[in-house]
């Protein structure tokens, strides 16, 4: 699955499907054009490119996604760590805390995350 960058012109137009699914390629225009500024060639051009790489679909003209947006930042993650730590968690987390102080909240938050994963697998 190719990549969509945060804060893209492309990531906003799929989050526009993901907010609003399911929609007309037509209220898609609309919408791209009001929030983007887009033309409707534009729109059309980005949703074809966005269904080739099997993210959304356009079937009748009703836009409707593949893929869950969360299911897409999960594997747009997991691809992240796999390419830049060689798939290790321990070394993305090293490098990710190595700046970033993390509060009493986001820890307790990741003990209850990983608490939930070593129950499931009991």
């Amino acid at each position: 699955m190719n990549e969509l960058k945060p804060g893209s012109s492309e990531a906003k137009f799929a989050d526009i499907i993901w907010d609003n699914e399911p929609l007309t390629s037509s209220e898609l225009s609309q919408k791209s054009e009001e929030l983007l500024g887009w033309q409707k060639t534009t729109s059309f051009t980005v949703l074809k490119r966005l269904c080739n790489k099997g993210i959304f679909q356009n079937k009748r003209g009703t836009v409707t996604s593949i893929i869950s947006r969360d299911e897409y930042i999960s594997a747009q993650s997991e691809q992240f760590v796999e390419q830049t730590f060689n798939g290790s968690l321990p070394a993305f987390f090293a490098a990710f805390t190595s700046k970033k102080k993390l509060s009493a909240k986001e820890i307790e938050e990741l003990r209850r995350m990983i608490d939930e994963y070593e129950e499931g697998d009991t």
